[in-house]
């Protein structure tokens, strides 16, 4: 047993950059091209050994992770233990197995050796190692070392989940500390955790299949659901910002919707938004600073809505300023898009509403 790359394992329970390296390490150990990391829940993350990293990215776009059994077999077994092709399949159906004789085998690959952990927070984690097929399936004796490894590797994971567990405590008393209706919700809509204060908007919110979190105004749900898509993908746009209508479509809140990036390499951790909803209390027009804050306007997208808060024409504005009226006209048209409006009077009516609010 190396002793240094069992401090590297659980070193990657906290430092997930770490992980190709120690991969391909295990690899080594077991006379194999690389290693692979895989995490799925509703979600699916992986990591690899820089060796095999360009295979499982085809592997993963391509859509071959979905057709290929190997996973299912690895989570089935109940013994803590590696396994590779021949504990499932004879050499025949490996031949006739799409994945194997059209995926794997042209790229080289078609032998490993792999197993299965489950962690707390409902994450099925696949680790492997993965051998050129022409070297022939992997050894016993290269199994049984894998297996004194294996504890190491799935304590690691374990790791990472409570660190997971102790991040979402502390977001709990993050949203509490805010002393504003906000929710901090997973990719999917889900809610991972709320603040007190949201009970006082329960008006607002339905809930659709699973726990969804959903908004009663019908349009602001889609703006919801458009910026939760976008924001795994890293959108450049960052937070969005929309207000949120009651039955008589009259603006009662604004949302702000703040992506929460998880770090890059950390195959055992969700991505977050946190959405907050900020009420809308007062009759005046709000100053430029809280327009600039409350849906991300630049400074002259927010002396346009000021101006149009005010009562002011385009024209009146243009003028004004000694900008070209189709510079306004532009702006304008930004402004209605950030601020989820449709015309020019919903949006006046929109900031006649918002004042300065604030937490206590």
């Amino acid at each position: 047993m190396q002793e240094e790359l069992v401090d590297r394992i659980y070193e990657c329970s906290v430092l997930p950059q770490a992980w190709p390296s120690v991969l391909d390490e295990v690899a080594q150990l077991a006379g194999s091209t690389g290693g692979l990391l895989f995490s799925a829940r509703k979600a699916l993350h992986w990591t690899a050994s820089d060796r095999v990293a360009d295979v499982f990215s085809a592997y993963v776009e391509e859509g071959w992770f979905g057709k290929c059994s190997r996973r299912l077999c690895l989570m089935g077994q109940e013994t803590p233990s590696f396994f590779v092709e021949h504990d499932f399949w004879s050499d025949d159906e490996l031949d006739a197995d799409p994945v194997y004789r059209d995926f794997f085998r042209p790229r080289g690959l078609g032998w490993s050796a792999g197993t299965g952990v489950q962690v707390p927070t409902g994450d099925n984690i696949v680790f492997s190692v993965e051998r050129a097929f022409r070297d022939g399936p992997i050894e016993p004796e290269r199994v049984a070392q894998l297996n004194l490894l294996r504890p190491h590797l799935a304590r690691s994971a374990l790791v990472s989940a409570r660190l997971q567990h102790r991040a979402a405590q502390g977001a709990a008393e993050a949203l509490a500390a805010l002393k504003l209706p906000a929710f901090l919700l997973r990719m999917d809509g889900q809610v991972a955790e709320a603040s007190p204060q949201t009970k006082e908007i329960e008006s607002f919110v339905l809930w659709g299949a699973n726990g969804r979190f959903r908004l009663n105004d019908r349009q602001a749900d889609r703006l919801l659901n458009d910026a939760l898509a976008e924001a795994p993908a890293g959108s450049e746009q960052g937070a969005r910002s929309f207000p949120v209508r009651d039955t008589f479509g009259m603006p009662q809140l604004v949302a702000h919707l703040i992506p929460v990036r998880r770090a890059a390499h950390d195959v055992f951790g969700d991505s977050y938004a946190l959405l907050l909803l900020i009420p809308v209390t007062s009759e005046r027009a709000p100053s430029i600073s809280l327009l600039k804050s409350l849906f991300d306007l630049t400074p002259s997208e927010a002396r346009v809505a000021s101006g149009i808060a005010r009562g002011d024409t385009p024209e009146d504005i243009a003028a004004a300023g000694g900008v070209a009226i189709s510079t306004i006209r532009t702006q304008l048209r930004r402004t209605l898009e950030k601020t989820g409006t449709a015309r020019q009077a919903d949006l006046a009516g929109l900031l006649g509403r918002i004042g300065a609010t604030a937490p206590d």
